[in-house]
């Protein structure tokens, strides 16, 4: 590396910091954009500051885990694409932030015409100076069923730019260059922020508006506007059901269930819930150059809690539970919560029977018993003896099914049912321009990670699960 260019590194704003200001910018135009945010934002706070309050142990283990310093940073949006070319240039946008493609998603076989993945940073570092992340979902046009309905809607994605023009300079400049330097980074976020911003003015007609609502009204949304507006924007709360109960008081109109796993004593995977999608005053362009104006509903603000992430096994038994709630006659939620009995709920049976990924650390009195040379043995005595102690690894990823059940909700009752099983990872991951990311082997090797640095400031060869 010349000298010129190792100044010039010196000056770059980390990736990390640019996402933490993009994400504060994004959480303040969203705010000014749909107010009734702000209002979800205090009663998630208010929530929290409560359970904190009344439960002194989990507040311990968020200190633990760092978690606590990041519990109010927003934690993801999500934004709908219309073709390849959207979504390999968001790819390379998101990289500036440092965030990664992260897991594959079918969400057609649960009623929505999409496949998604989540662009999130990757590091444990990372993920605790910002853990913003965006759900992000590609139209799959060739489940429009009307051949010409299809060709109308590529036809008007191709006409359309998402970007601005300096914001793919920056991207380049980023990309060649290796960086950003502070007042690139303060234009890219505010550039950037143009692809995300809401626009009332729509790019088709009312008529053809409403074709492609018919099919379904999440075409619409991609299709007709200008770029994919952030549909929603996420806090994370420690009690979703006291959100969930809260917001009728605020005048805020919740979906009808909670998306995910029936609440527990310990948290697994992710809890969702949303406000309705609000009706916006829309323009439309007519054919003959004249406005019409209608409405569109899309945008909402959704609330999430989130719990340990699941090993291979423990998303065995998840998906096997809630496949079978979801069969079962009757309520939902009572089958949800009679089928989830037969999921462990507490941290040390996940732990023993290789459920759910954890984070280990050394502990004082671990450090003071290898001083001694008193130290316990294997990695059970050294947990039974409080020589090394574990947290829950948080889940930092998505559901399919809780996503479409989201989703769904705010399209409205008129959506339909479902889609043939469709799932195509390689199609997407062409579309993208790279491979996503293995959720799961993140995690893995994060619980490794831990382990070989436990082993190493208690002087041991390894530590090893059993």
């Amino acid at each position: 590396m010349s000298v010129q260019a190792a100044a010039n590194q010196d000056e770059w704003v980390h990736p990390d910091e640019i996402r933490a200001q993009f994400s504060r910018a994004m959480s303040a135009m969203y705010r000014a954009e749909v107010p009734l945010y702000g209002e979800l934002l205090e009663l998630v706070s208010q929530v929290n500051r409560q359970v904190l309050g009344e439960d002194r142990e989990l507040a311990k283990q968020l200190e633990l885990t760092g978690e606590i310093q990041r519990l109010d940073m927003e934690r993801h949006g999500a934004i709908r694409l219309g073709s390849a070319r959207e979504l390999a240039t968001m790819r390379r946008l998101f990289a500036v932030m440092g965030m990664s493609p992260v897991g594959y998603y079918d969400l057609s076989c649960a009623g929505v015409p999409v496949h998604s993945t989540a662009f999130r940073a990757i590091h444990e570092g990372s993920l605790q100076h910002s853990p913003f992340r965006v759900f992000t979902s590609l139209l799959r046009l060739e489940l429009i069923e009307n051949p010409g309905l299809r060709e109308l809607a590529h036809s008007v994605l191709e006409r359309r730019s998402i970007f601005t023009p300096r914001a793919l300079a920056l991207i380049e400049r980023f990309e060649q260059a290796g960086g950003l330097d502070q007042t690139e980074a303060a234009e890219f976020v505010a550039q950037a922020l143009e692809t995300f911003r809401w626009h009332r003015e729509a790019m088709v007609s009312a008529a053809l508006y409403q074709q492609l609502s018919e099919q379904h009204r999440l075409i619409a949304d991609v299709v007709a506007f200008k770029g994919p507006h952030i549909n929603h924007l996420t806090p994370r709360t420690l009690d979703i059901d006291a959100v969930q109960a809260g917001m009728p008081r605020r005048g805020i109109d919740p979906k009808v269930i909670v998306e995910g796993p029936p609440a527990r004593r310990c948290p697994i995977l992710l809890r969702q819930t949303s406000f309705k999608a609000l009706h916006e005053q829309v323009v439309f362009v007519e054919e003959n150059g004249e406005r019409a104006l209608g409405s569109h509903s899309a945008r909402f603000g959704e609330i999430e809690q989130r719990g340990a992430a699941l090993t291979p096994k423990g998303r065995a038994l998840y998906d096997r539970l809630l496949d079978n709630a979801r069969q079962a006659d009757g309520d939902y939620v009572s089958a949800l919560t009679a089928q989830f009995a037969d999921f462990p709920d507490d941290y040390d049976s996940l732990r023993r029977q290789g459920l759910a990924y954890f984070r280990y650390f050394a502990s004082p009195a671990g450090l003071a018993a290898k001083a001694c040379g008193e130290l316990a043995g294997e990695l059970e005595a050294l947990l039974a003896a409080g020589h090394v102690c574990c947290e829950p690894l948080v889940y930092e990823d998505f559901l399919p099914v809780s996503a479409a059940g989201i989703f769904q909700s705010n399209l409205g009752d008129a959506a339909r049912d479902s889609y043939a099983h469709s799932a195509n990872q390689d199609a997407f991951e062409r579309d993208l321009g790279a491979p996503v990311l293995d959720e799961l082997a993140l995690y893995a090797e994060t619980q490794q990670c831990s382990l070989a640095q436990c082993a190493e400031q208690l002087g041991l060869a390894a530590l090893l699960l059993d």
